[in-house]
C-alpha cells in the first residue's frame, strides 16, 4: 500500500518533527472527519464575491463552525469543508516532483511543502486553469500554513489575487472527531 499523501511529500525527518495533531491530521485513516471554528474573511466588492461563489468558496463571517472531512485513497486526498457560510471542496494529490497539486474547480494550485518547526508551511509555485499554466503575475499570493495550536490543529490560509485583493483568508482550529 502506498503512503499516505503528505509523508511522502515530506522528507521523513520532517515528517518526524511535526505535531503529533498534524501528523494524525495529514496522515491517519481512510476517512477522517473533524470540526472546529474558524474566521473567514474576504474583500466584499463584487468580483471577489462573484470568484468566491465560482470556486465554491465560503463567504466571510466571524466564528463559523466548520466541519471537514478527507477522504483518503491512496495518494488522492478529497478534503470537503463545511462551513456556516458555505462548502468548499478540494483535491490533493502528488503534482510534478515533490510538489503537491490541489484541485478547486477549474484551478489547480501547485505547492511545495516545508516543515517550519512543527508545523507545514505550503508555498505556492504555480497556478493552472482548465490545465493551462497562468502568468505568474496573475498568481497572486497563498499564504498558508497547517500546524498545532494548544493541542489542536490549527490552520491559516490568506489567499490575495491581483485586481481583487483578498480573495479569501480562513483561520482557526480543527479537532479530530473520527478516524476509520
Amino acid at each position: 500500500m502506498a503512503p499516505a499523501l503528505f509523508p511522502s511529500l515530506l522528507d521523513a525527518t520532517d515528517w518526524s518533527k511535526l505535531a503529533p495533531t498534524v501528523q494524525r491530521m495529514h496522515g491517519e485513516g481512510e476517512v477522517l472527519e473533524a470540526s472546529g471554528t474558524a474566521q473567514v474573511d474576504g474583500d466584499t466588492h463584487l468580483l471577489a464575491r462573484l470568484l468566491r461563489r465560482i470556486l465554491s468558496l465560503p463567504e466571510p463571517g466571524a466564528d463559523q463552525a466548520i466541519a471537514l472531512t478527507i477522504e483518503r485513497n491512496g495518494q488522492r486526498e478529497t478534503w470537503t469543508r463545511r462551513f456556516a457560510r458555505g462548502q468548499m471542496r478540494s483535491t490533493l494529490q502528488p503534482g510534478d516532483g515533490t510538489a503537491l497539486r490541489e484541485r478547486l474547480g477549474p484551478v489547480s494550485l501547485h505547492f511545495s511543502l516545508h516543515r517550519d518547526g512543527h508545523a507545514i508551511d505550503w508555498q505556492l509555485r504555480r497556478v493552472s486553469m482548465l490545465g493551462l499554466p497562468l502568468p505568474r503575475a496573475l498568481c497572486g499570493h497563498v499564504l498558508s500554513r497547517s500546524g498545532a495550536h494548544e493541542g489542536r490543529y490549527a490552520f491559516d490560509i490568506d489567499t490575495r489575487l491581483p485586481g481583487i485583493g483578498r480573495l479569501i483568508a480562513y483561520r482557526g482550529w480543527l479537532e479530530i472527531d473520527h478516524v476509520r
